[in-house]
């Protein structure tokens, strides 16, 4: 009789795939704003890697995962229709006109997790991604391009748009906090 637990697929499944976790969990959670939704699309995500695990060839396991997870979340955004592929112009976010401060002084000033947390969650799901991938995981350019299935010049220009809608956003609220 097969015992599930004895299989060799499943171990080599839980080494390669088990420790990104936490990174898929983070990625999934910024781009659906919700907790639970996001532990249903890593749920589903990590159903769907063990499915398809024979696949994998001994690549990046966690660009592999992740990459699972992100099809995942976006068919999920989908499913819901937020509608959040179309990133809606908002002069103030959009315009030419950049403030003179740096971004890196702006992210020093919000210290609180919870608002930068909250400024992300206004980014478009595209910005959300590359800045999750990039900031908060450490992922490399091209590692988050082939999660994402774009050029990594895509990948820079999410990534410089976002960190500039970002900064915005937390200019905005420290200003208005004041």
């Amino acid at each position: 009789m097969f015992s599930f637990t004895e299989s060799p697929r499943l171990t080599e499944f839980e080494r390669q795939v088990v420790p990104h976790l936490d990174a898929a969990y983070n990625l999934a959670r910024f781009l659906l704003r919700n907790d639970q939704d996001a532990e249903d699309v890593v749920q589903e995500a990590a159903l769907r890697a063990f499915r398809f695990f024979e696949s994998f060839r001994g690549q990046n396991s966690r660009a592999w995962f992740l990459s699972i997870v992100r099809n995942t979340a976006f068919t999920a955004l989908k499913r819901n229709r937020m509608n959040e592929e179309t990133v809606v112009f908002d002069e103030e976010l959009h315009g030419g006109q950049i403030p003179p401060l740096d971004a890196g002084l702006a992210l020093d000033r919000a210290q609180d997790q919870q608002t930068v947390r909250a400024a992300i969650e206004q980014l478009p799901a595209e910005f959300r991604e590359a800045i999750t991938l990039r900031e908060l995981e450490g992922m490399s350019y091209k590692e988050i391009a082939d999660i994402a299935g774009v050029p990594i010049g895509t990948i820079m220009s999410r990534l410089a748009r976002a960190r500039r809608q970002l900064q915005l956003l937390l200019m905005k609220t420290y200003t208005e906090n004041k």
